[in-house]
């Protein structure tokens, strides 16, 4: 739950700062030379690419929040049977092995979204983001049944 609050106070700042940075922009193209209009639109442009991100980004937690559930529902969420450290943190090599056996998994059943799903957290618990986020958007096209790229 804390994530989730994190998550809408850290959207909610960013949208005050779009609004903030867009009214920067307009008051630039009001002032009606070609130098303020120019960077009254350039400025325009980051808002828009930062909100597109953001409703990307929401969207991404959203349809990955609900596979949770769903799999949740069915009692297929992996078991954490990772080895920690004193500190907390997952130990490399239980990581390792885990990942080892959901890709094992995956590659049993590539078009199955939950082996997916368990091999985007396994990518997750050994450190690797980009190679996580890819997993999982592969896990909600195929629940989705859109085309998956390879």
């Amino acid at each position: 739950m804390g994530a989730k609050i994190t998550y809408a106070v850290t959207a909610a700042v960013l949208v005050v700062y779009f609004v903030l940075v867009g009214s920067r922009g307009v008051m630039l193209i009001q002032s009606g030379t070609l130098l303020t209009v120019t960077f009254g639109v350039a400025v325009l442009i980051l808002p828009v690419i930062g909100i597109w991100f953001l409703w990307k980004n929401t969207q991404f937690v959203s349809r990955a929040n609900r596979l949770a559930a769903e799999l949740d529902a069915e009692g297929g969420l992996p078991v954490d049977e990772l080895k920690r450290t004193p500190a907390g943190r997952i130990d490399r090599d239980s990581a390792d092995e885990v990942f080892a056996r959901r890709k094992v998994e995956t590659e049993d059943a590539p078009d199955d979204w939950r082996s997916w799903f368990r091999l985007a957290i396994a990518y997750h618990d050994a450190r690797d983001t980009p190679r996580a986020r890819k997993a999982m958007q592969h896990a909600i096209a195929l629940h989705d049944g859109k085309p998956v790229r390879a």
